[in-house]
Parts: C-alpha cells; structure tokens; sequence
C-alpha cells in the first residue's frame, strides 16, 4: 500500500470538487490502485493556507470555504510567507495547482508547478498558461526529477486528449485538429437560438458559473485560443502562443445574425483549428456557420468536442457533454493516478 501526501494551490469550485471526489473515491484507489493519500496543505487567494503533516480535516476545509471563512484554523504551522513558501513548507508528494489563468505569461502558476518539482512533488495543473509558456521547461524538469507533469484538465475538462495521445496513440502523428472547445460561448449561441439576446445569454451562463464576471476571456476566444495553442503545444510538437492565434470572438453575432442563420438551416458555432503546414502551424479560431452535414451541427449548450486528423487512423472525434468542476476534478484525479502509477 503506497500513501501519498497532497498539497492543492487553489481552492476555488474545481479544488473543492477535487477534495469530495478523493474522499468518494476512497475506498475505491485504496482496492483497485492500492494508493491512499492525506492532504497536508491548502492555499488560497481568499481563505488563508492550511498545512498539518499528520493531514488536513477535508470537510472542515470545504465547509469553511464555502462560508468565507480561513482555512488557517486547521493548521499546525504558522502561515507561510507566500505560496512558493507554502510548497516548500507542505511536504506534499504532489502537488495539485488550480490557480486563476494567466493567458498572457502563465504566472504565477509556471513558479507554483517549477517549486513543486524542484521539492520533488508530481506536478499536476487544470491550468493552461503553464502548459502554453512553460511545457517544454517543466517537462524537461519533471524528467530530470523522476516526477511527472501532468495536465488533462486543461482541455476539455476530464476528457481524456492528452493521456489518449501520451498511451493508446503511440506513434500516430497528429496533422490537425478542429472542434468547438469554448462550453460558454457554444451555450450563448444556443440560448441566443432559443431567443434570448446576446446580453441574457451572457448573464444566464454567469448566473450558472459558466462565465466569468468578466467574461471576456471566454466571448472575446481567449479561452479558445490558449487551448488551441496547449493542444498544438503539446500533441504537434510546435509551441504555439495565443498571439500567434487567428482570433476572432462571438460578440459581434446578434440575434437577428443568429435568427437568420436558423433560418437557411445553419448554425453559428465559434470553432477553433490547427493544422500542420510544413515545419509550421497554423490556427485560428472565429465563429462559422455550420449546416446538418457538419459533426459539429449538433453539439448545444455547454458541451465541447474536438476532430482529430491523424495519419494513421484518419478523423477521431472526442465528445464531452455538460462539463462541471466535478468533470474538470476528475481529470486531475485521473492525473493522479497515472502520475504516482508510471
């Protein structure tokens, strides 16, 4: 039996997710994996940071979260000086990082990830920006250290695109991809078909906590654009920067545009591609119309899906319906796994 101590840097709706599925799963990674596991630290942006060798009371720490309160309570150490301290301090064996994305560098998150590995922790992340300006860096680390990097909630929540590349593709060679990676702006458009304007739409999907306050990073194809560039990143072998992305967002799409589209039989879908041309790639992303022949016609609401192209098995698609923080979750449990497994 393998117990492994864990440390989380975010403690937001995915962190919280991520603690109740351990705790469901428990019994279940002791049976079939032999793995147990304690959370020896917490740190937040809001809440204050928590680490007890012997193991944090998990309940206690959502419970507290959820009513505004500090999770330094249920520490036995004094409050680090910062989170890179809070690393050093936790003495975790991995390290779960779900900090706010920074699309433009990828900070503070590339630090949170290098710290980890550099103390000898599995580095796992739902945050893209590392993956975008730091994955060679942090790979290279990750190796020399006898750690893994892992990331699978980057893209598409839990669905499984990196580790199906990383382990059941071996030497399949990716030309391109194409699909419609943003769940917020795929359920605008929809709710906009069912005759809500541009401006409810936005509000129902905040009102859900689909989008942000400020929910440019998602109509404005930001979100979009990174997750293109992480999957070409990683899957294409070519570092690839949002700024380098053809990008155009869905907020100049009315409802008269959407209503016309309805009505010629197509529907307005904001898709992102990348594709292979030479020793480059090329991506972009911007809204389409799309008609019934197109796989992508009938993906609604918050459900993603992207079209691989490779050159051995052709198209292969990927369908993830109505993602959640409990989705996202699981694919940093999966990480897990995989992580303390190899």
């Amino acid at each position: 039996m393998s117990h492994y101590k864990l440390a989380l840097v975010g403690f937001g709706n995915v962190g919280q997710a991520l603690v109740r599925l351990l705790l469901e799963k428990q019994a279940e990674l002791r049976r079939q994996y032999d793995i147990t596991f304690s959370v020896t630290g917490i740190a937040t942006g809001r809440h204050g940071v928590a680490i007890h060798p012997q193991g944090l009371d998990l309940e206690s720490a959502i419970q507290l979260a959820r009513a505004g309160e500090s999770l330094e309570k249920l520490s036995a150490l004094a409050p680090p000086s910062d989170t890179l301290d809070f690393i050093a301090q936790c003495g975790a064996d991995v390290l779960f990082e779900n900090s706010p994305v920074n699309y433009a560098t990828g900070q503070p998150a590339i630090d949170h990830l290098h710290a980890a590995l550099q103390n000898g922790m599995h580095a796992i992340t739902a945050n893209k920006g590392p993956v975008v300006h730091a994955y060679r860096m942090l790979s290279e680390l990750a190796a020399a250290q006898g750690r893994k990097f892992y990331f699978e909630s980057t893209v598409m929540d839990g669905a499984p695109i990196f580790s199906l590349f990383r382990v059941a593709l071996p030497a399949a060679r990716l030309i391109g991809f194409r699909g419609i990676l943003n769940s917020t702006t795929n359920l605008i458009l929809t709710r906009m078909e069912a005759g809500e304007t541009f401006e409810q739409a936005v509000s129902y999907a905040q009102s859900i906590g689909i989008a942000e306050t400020d929910p440019s990073g998602d109509i404005d194809g930001w979100d979009a654009a990174i997750k293109v560039c992480a999957l070409a990143t990683v899957l294409m072998d070519t570092p690839l920067k949002p700024a380098q992305v053809e990008r155009t967002g869905i907020r100049q799409i009315t409802l008269d545009d959407v209503s016309r589209a309805r009505a010629s039989g197509k529907r307005w879908k904001l898709l992102c591609s990348a594709r292979r041309e030479g020793d480059r790639v090329t991506a972009v992303v911007a809204p389409e119309l799309v008609g019934p022949d197109s796989p992508f016609y009938a993906v609604e609401g918050t459900t993603s899906i992207v079209q691989f192209q490779t050159d051995v098995l052709g198209l292969l698609s990927l369908i993830e319906a109505d993602p959640s923080p409990r989705t996202t979750a699981y694919g940093l449990l999966a990480d897990f796994v995989n992580a303390v497994r190899s």
